[in-house]
């Protein structure tokens, strides 16, 4: 493997896909493959692809941009070094996906006691995206800006209690814009039963947070 891909900076911006990426028409399941074969370049373009997706899902579960990148570094070494074992019977971001899932879930279980109640504040922009979770309109006076900000800790913690299974699917679905099928391949339930949990989901969450609403 070329030092290129899997040194620290192998989530930079300076990443280039290299050759790969300028051979169109090809699925990110045939990219896979050709880094199972040995295609260096190949790697390179996925992790181009998909840095930015997924450094914004590990921050929505750490909530620490530094700790997300890492996490984000974690996830794409642990797709190269099953490379060998790679095999095209989902799509290729519902494997990536879930190895990322199970990263942070685990993540997530290991620093539930090591995290301050305030590790980082949700109103300030995500760093990948430039924009808030609620984006305003326009630009709020000191007492609307005061009632965000307390709206935005309020989701926060609400979304944090809820059950780990639907408290991941929220994620996926609100800050990903994944859909139903993408996030039942990776949570590997029905598409009904991630409706349904979905459903739960948000239904506690409009009743937990009703006086913001």
């Amino acid at each position: 493997m070329s030092s290129v891909a899997l040194h620290h900076g192998l989530l930079a911006v300076g990443v280039h896909p290299g050759s790969a990426a300028a051979e169109g028409g090809l699925s990110d399941a045939e990219m896979m493959l050709r880094v199972k074969a040995g295609d260096d370049s190949a790697f390179n373009y996925l992790v181009q692809k998909y840095r930015r997706p997924i450094i914004s899902f590990m921050y929505r579960m750490a909530h620490n941009s530094a700790v997300a990148e890492d996490l984000a570094q974690e996830v794409f070494l642990r797709v190269y070094r099953s490379r060998s074992n790679y095999e095209p019977s989902a799509k290729f971001s519902t494997w990536l996906y879930r190895i990322a899932t199970n990263l942070g879930v685990n993540h997530a279980r290991d620093t539930r006691h090591e995290r301050p109640e305030n590790t980082v504040n949700l109103d300030e922009p995500d760093s990948e995206s430039g924009q808030t979770p609620d984006l305003a309109d326009k630009v709020p006076n000191v007492e609307e800006e005061i009632l965000r900000r307390e709206r935005l800790a309020a989701i926060r913690k609400k979304v944090e209690a809820l059950p780990e299974r639907q408290r991941v699917a929220v994620l996926m679905h609100k800050y990903q814009q994944m859909d139903y099928r993408q996030i039942a391949d990776v949570l590997k339930l029905s598409e009904s039963a991630t409706k349904s949990l979905l459903f739960r989901a948000y239904e506690t969450l409009r009743t937990e947070l009703k006086e913001f609403v």
